[in-house]
Parts: C-alpha cells; structure tokens; sequence
C-alpha cells in the first residue's frame, strides 16, 4: 500500500474519531475484503472469515482511540484481523480435540458394549454346552445368588456334590471361553 493509501487511512481514522460515522464507512468499505481474505488465508473458513472480520471491526471502533498513529492503521487493523483469526483456529483446534475426545471415547464405549454383547453370547451358549446338573449349580449360585448349602438342599445333594458340580462347570467354561479368546 502506497503513502497516499496509508494517508487516506489516517485522514479516515481522523475524521472517525472526530464523530464522522461516514468516514468509518468508507474505512470498512476499503478494507472489508481484505480482513475476510486475510481470516481466510489463515483459517481456510468462509463463514469463519466473515465473523473474524466484522469481529475484528468491533474491535477496531472500540480501541480506534487507542491507536496513537492513525497513518498506522493498515497495520494495526490486520494485526487486530490476525489475531482474532489465531484465537478461532486455537478455539476451533480445541473444539475438535473435545469433539475428537467425545467420539473416540464413544467408539471405545461401544467397542466395548460390543465386545460385552459378544462376551455374553459366547457365555450363554458355552452355558448352554454344560451338562444339566452344572447348569443348575451354576445359575442358582451366581444368578439366583443361593450359597452351596442351599443349593445342596434345594437339589438334594451333598455339599461335596455341588462344590464339585460348580468347580467342573467353572473348569469347562474357562476352556471354553479360553477357546474363544476371552480368557487369557
């Protein structure tokens, strides 16, 4: 930009901080574009740019006071442009790593209700596998929440029978679930 643009500017920024709402129009008009193509040079957004640059002129009419030389301008606004477009693509950056997070953590979620789903299948049809007698020592102990005592009442056998009966199935159902590889 040449001295004659960069005086425009600060005859421009002048006239703004003197009260002429015109003179800011005619700045956003010159340097609009440039603020949306500057944004998107950084953050390869369109919608992004937009808001980068009509954030970056709010800014701009808040701290237009605070700039000390108005023939300055040009570099001061795009830093202001720069800037804004580095806290989206920070945000954004960190807006994905949560997002990326959520999803990861989801798949890991349903991998394993998947692997659960799997898990009970094989163990109900290895369940199914074992003799009657195991079955029932089995689904009264750890289903049905009975201790060995009860459960030698209740089929009428010995103590003995059913710690035998439970330890057999236990046996069998690692092997088989050890088969299957989900026991290592």
């Amino acid at each position: 930009m040449g001295k004659t643009e960069s005086s425009e500017d600060e005859i421009l920024v002048i006239q703004y901080r003197s009260g002429d709402a015109l003179a800011l129009q005619k700045l956003v008009e010159r340097w609009h574009k440039r603020f949306c193509e500057k944004a998107f040079w950084l953050t390869k957004d369109a919608d992004a740019s937009k808001d980068i640059a009509q954030d970056s002129w709010r800014t701009i009419m808040d701290k237009i006071d605070t700039l000390h030389d108005p023939s300055s301008f040009q570099t001061w606004a795009l830093r202001i442009v720069f800037t804004k477009a580095m806290d989206w693509m920070r945000s954004n950056q960190r807006n994905r790593n949560k997002l990326e997070s959520y999803y990861k953590s989801y798949d890991a979620t349903e991998e394993e209700n998947m692997d659960n789903e799997a898990l009970k299948r094989n163990m109900l049809i290895a369940i199914k596998s074992l003799p009657t007698e195991q079955q029932m020592v089995l689904k009264l102990f750890y289903v049905e929440d009975y201790a060995l005592k009860e459960i030698s009442e209740l089929l009428k056998i010995s103590v003995g029978t059913t710690k035998s009966r439970l330890f057999h199935a236990r046996e069998k159902l690692k092997k088989q679930l050890k088969y299957r590889n989900y026991e290592n």
